[in-house]
């Protein structure tokens, strides 16, 4: 009797252990992060519930990626999740934040490319962006002035006289710090001179000199639904908007994709590298959990059957990376190999 008792309590004590720095006694597959990514996560979770009848479904949630790294790297145990999924690379600020809550290894996984399209409703007046543009018209003070434009004339006289209204992500969206990085400081660039962005070293004050968002108007934060901003398209037909290809594409009877720097954010374009707004997606995995959370190892496994060019996440949008990228991110999720920081900015 004795014997018993104590293996029962090694074992419970076991289960204690687990719960406290190992994903806890949970059976769910937890999932928080990129509304953008969120679509293409969803296809794995069906595929991984139709393979294992028997497993619970994963539940997955659209926080964006700013408020979906903020929970995954709140700690280790079953009251954290295990997957975020982000629209842009994790920064060395968050993964500093993970170390401190004993998040200790995560493995970074690109699962392919997407490209941030600026859209309107079909029938829309013509606009021709460039990122110059899109900073003269978006940035709250370009040049240290406060921004007074109110149509896009007002910007560049060959557009149309509309008023300026962009319907866009927030603060904690991923698509955000992507409109940022891939349009706006480059828009900076061209306007302001590469020095005086240069000279701006550090990436935060880069983001807060070229970065910050008008807040009288011009840009609408239309929350963490890319669908909402599809419909509020439909009747506001001078207005655009943005979100990920994938919105994009499968809203192609609705809304039309506008060129940027003269090209269309089309698979191919995005594919190449010629589409200014082109950017890889991400899932962050925590290693510690895929020794505890049943399935989250073949979960991951399974997005990387997934990814492919013609298989189930292309066809929702996705755009397939290169041979190498998919092979090199194939390997990573083999090998269970965690993310090097340095390699973070």
């Amino acid at each position: 009797m004795r014997t018993l008792v104590a293996i029962l309590g090694l074992l419970l004590a076991g289960c204690q252990d687990q719960a406290n720095g190992g994903g806890g006694t949970r059976d769910q597959i937890t999932v928080v992060g990129s509304s953008t990514v969120y679509p293409f996560t969803t296809i794995v979770a069906e595929r991984f519930v139709a393979r294992a009848p028997s497993a619970r479904a994963p539940v997955i949630e659209s926080t964006g990626t700013g408020a979906g790294m903020r929970l995954f790297c709140g700690g280790i145990g079953a009251a954290y999740p295990d997957i975020v999924d982000a629209s842009r690379r994790m920064t060395a600020g968050e993964y500093a934040a993970c170390r401190r809550h004993g998040v200790n290894e995560v493995i970074e996984v690109p699962i392919g490319l997407d490209g941030l399209a600026f859209a309107q409703a079909r029938g829309g007046p013509s606009l021709r962006l460039t990122p110059a543009i899109l900073y003269r018209a978006l940035a709250a003070d370009p040049g240290g002035r406060v921004n007074t434009a109110r149509t896009w004339a007002d910007v560049d006289p060959s557009l149309p006289r509309v008023p300026i209204k962009v319907y866009g992500p927030p603060a904690t969206s991923g698509t955000r710090d992507a409109l940022v990085e891939l349009i706006l400081i480059p828009g900076c660039r061209a306007v302001e001179g590469e020095a005086l962005v240069a000279a701006r070293a550090n990436p935060d004050a880069r983001r807060a000199f070229c970065g910050r968002l008008r807040e009288d108007g011009a840009f609408v934060d239309a929350g963490e639904n890319d669908n909402l901003v599809v419909q509020k398209l439909g009747s506001d037909p001078t207005a655009i908007g943005m979100f990920g290809y994938s919105y994009l594409e499968e809203n192609r009877g609705a809304v039309t994709g506008l060129p940027v720097a003269g090209v269309s954010p089309s698979y191919e374009a995005i594919a190449r590298g010629d589409y200014p707004g082109a950017r890889p997606l991400y899932i962050y995995v925590k290693k510690a959990h895929l020794r505890a959370v049943p399935g989250l190892r073949a979960f991951l496994r399974l997005y990387a059957a997934s990814w492919g060019p013609g298989g189930p996440l292309v066809r929702r949008g996705l755009i397939a990376g290169s041979a190498d990228s998919r092979a090199r991110a194939a390997t990573i999720v083999a090998a269970e190999t965690p993310l090097d920081p340095r390699s973070l900015s």
